[in-house]
């Protein structure tokens, strides 16, 4: 029997109710979404809370949430990136999650809203990220931000852009990242680990959700095997920052998320790693059900970053 907290247990009960998502078409999953009630949440105040407009992949617009916490200047920066498959999702439901991460590190947060798949498939979301990344260190003065301590993050979709974006900016001599926060990230697009074997099915993030979202995001099989979209096929990995790795006990996505730590580390890159026990995918932006559990992965977060 799987070692379920009783949060996870409440969160699998309700998700258990909703219709198989990877039965229907990703505009009738998102509709779905948004007709789901929203729980009432306080909102962790913030010093300044700010959206902007910049220019993303081939200078379509795209949106980033500025969170400035209380203090003088100029900050670390925290580029975040949010989960949802790259096809769900939007800086909406990472910004009860994104407030904490902001005070309790004492970094600027820069939530991206990278366009979504299948609308906007590889590798247009992790292009959004990479010119992202680059708008910040650009407007490093503006945004009150060192450009030499930029931090890149996110959860699922979001922590598998992050790790892509390792590569793509040493790879291309882009912007220099001091740190890679991945919480529960997509590293493979294989499907075949033990822990999707022991999860496949009624987990909240299934197998044959993850193989929904990976065939909305690639176009092909040979996109499957590109480090941009699999960081784990990466045959290097040395010279890439340092790493915090983030996985859940009853999640599909445990066993690349420790195997891409573990290449990590061997490959000499300084990571730490950390298994939250008990918990299912998804529970780094649910304030609603997890709210203990985010605030003590946050701190954890915000004592590897020191």
């Amino acid at each position: 029997m799987a070692n379920l907290s009783p949060e996870s247990k409440a969160y699998l009960e309700a998700f258990n109710q909703m219709p198989a998502m990877h039965e229907m078409d990703p505009q009738s999953v998102r509709n779905m979404m948004a007709e789901a009630p929203v729980p009432e949440l306080e909102l962790e105040p913030v010093a300044k809370v700010e959206d902007k407009l910049i220019p993303g992949y081939q200078g379509e617009e795209i949106k980033v949430r500025i969170y400035t916490p209380e203090g003088e200047g100029p900050f670390p920066v925290f580029v975040y990136y949010h989960g949802g498959g790259w096809v769900l999702g939007d800086i909406e439901i990472s910004d009860p999650s994104c407030r904490v991460l902001a005070n309790k590190t004492k970094h600027v947060v820069v939530s991206v809203d990278y366009r979504l798949s299948p609308e906007y498939k590889f590798p247009v979301p992790v292009e959004d990220a990479y010119a992202a990344l680059t708008w910040v260190k650009e407007n490093a003065s503006s945004l009150n931000v060192s450009d030499s301590n930029i931090v890149v993050g996110g959860d699922s979709a979001g922590g598998n852009l992050a790790a892509a974006l390792t590569h793509m900016t040493r790879d291309r001599k882009g912007p220099e990242i001091s740190a890679q926060v991945l919480i529960y990230p997509v590293t493979d697009l294989s499907y075949d680990t033990g822990s999707y074997k022991e999860f496949a099915v009624g987990f909240g993030l299934d197998r044959k959700l993850m193989i929904w979202f990976g065939d909305h995001y690639v176009n092909n099989q040979a996109d499957t095997q590109n480090v941009y979209a699999a960081p784990l096929r990466a045959d290097k990995l040395d010279g890439l920052p340092p790493a915090f790795v983030i996985t859940c006990e009853n999640d599909v996505l445990r066993d690349e998320g420790k195997a891409y730590a573990d290449k990590l580390s061997q490959s000499g890159v300084p990571t730490e790693y950390f298994c939250q026990e008990g918990i299912v995918h998804g529970y780094f932006t649910n304030m609603a059900v997890f709210p203990n559990q985010i605030h003590s992965a946050i701190e954890k977060v915000s004592n590897f970053l020191r």
